[in-house]
């Protein structure tokens, strides 16, 4: 933020006009708005950084460190039933202290973890089928969701709601691969929504989104790599290969997270490599049909590397949609790594 006393010294030099000093410095402290008229976030993130506000300080970790030995306290109490309920109040209450005045993100994900837990040891108390206590999961997520405007909160509330979803609809266990791919695409498109109305990255939209990319990547690698590629019998995967229909997966994988400059959806893809490779090889670490391994290392490798200087990888390969419609809706390809190039 640009102070009063450097407009002055501006103004002193001829680079402004002194009657401009004052309303300039008003302007230059209201937010930057969204093209909805929604105000950013006026906290300076690093550049060239994705923004993740989880840790303000180390004093966010001592007391999400506070929070866990109360847990622990909590379940040496042999509590019973409904008494979980009263110490989820309890925590709660804090909640209200901590994460709507003081607005402390760790802390608030450590107190939705353990309300959640509590709500749900409380079941034993209630005849209550599975798919009902996924509902009251993902409604105590929504409630504090709109309560505290808290993103994680999303992630539990998508997984509480597709859990009830695939226990409502009784899916057989060999078909929840293809479920849990087609479940991810729609977590993956409300992602995309909240990333389209925040493309600036400035406001709790973009850190909601992040959450919902989290749960999303998974599903949809493991419904594609597990229904597709590892445990399909059809005809176009036996003429192509699972070896090369794997690489390119994971390649086309890659530069949608460039595209969306999302590095969260990488995780599960990394995990991914990891489990496919194991798959393949099956224990035979020098038969020549296991070049693909190799390939695989040498991923591993490639994505290191662009950690490192991931905003140049984005650049080069979309930086030719820089100036189109799509732009509108995607974060800037001009943002930097810093003079050094190291990594966020």
């Amino acid at each position: 933020m640009i102070s009063r006393q450097r407009l002055q010294q501006a103004a002193e030099q001829g680079l402004i006009p002194e009657h401009a000093i004052d309303p300039l410095y008003r302007f230059l402290q209201q937010p930057e708005t969204l093209p909805d008229g929604k105000a950013c976030s006026t906290e300076p993130e690093p550049q060239g950084e994705e923004p993740l506000r989880f840790i303000r300080s180390f004093g966010d970790v001592f007391i999400t460190v506070g929070i866990v030995l109360l847990n622990l306290g909590i379940g040496m109490m042999n509590l019973k039933g409904t008494e979980h309920l009263i110490a989820a109040g309890g925590f709660l209450l804090m909640a209200e202290w901590l994460v709507r005045v003081r607005r402390l993100a760790l802390p608030g994900i450590a107190l939705l973890l353990s309300i959640l837990a509590l709500i749900a040891q409380s079941f034993e108390a209630f005849d209550l089928t599975h798919a009902e206590q996924a509902g009251l999961i993902a409604a105590a997520s929504a409630l504090f969701y709109a309560r505290y405007r808290m993103p994680f909160s999303l992630l539990p509330l998508a997984a509480s709601l597709l859990t009830a979803g695939f226990l409502l609809a009784d899916i057989p266990w060999l078909e929840l691969p293809r479920w849990f791919g087609l479940a991810g695409l729609m977590v993956f498109a409300v992602a995309l929504w909240l990333d389209s109305r925040d493309p600036q990255r400035c406001s709790y939209l973009s850190d909601s989104a992040f959450w919902l990319h989290l749960l999303a990547a998974p599903l949809m690698v493991h419904g594609a790599m597990i229904h597709l590629l590892l445990n399909s019998d059809a005809e176009w995967v036996q003429a192509i290969g699972r070896e090369p229909l794997m690489i390119l997966f994971f390649t086309l994988f890659f530069l949608l997270a460039l595209l969306l400059d999302r590095r969260a959806m990488l995780i599960s893809t990394e995990l991914y490599v990891i489990y496919a490779i194991t798959r393949l090889i099956d224990g035979q670490w020098n038969a020549p049909q296991n070049l693909v391994m190799y390939i695989m290392l040498a991923l591993g490798l490639f994505v290191i590397f662009f950690g490192a200087y991931w905003y140049g990888a984005r650049r080069l390969a979309w930086g030719w949609l820089e100036g189109t419609a799509l732009a509108r809706y995607l974060p800037p390809f001009e943002r930097q790594n810093g003079a050094t190039g190291q990594p966020r």
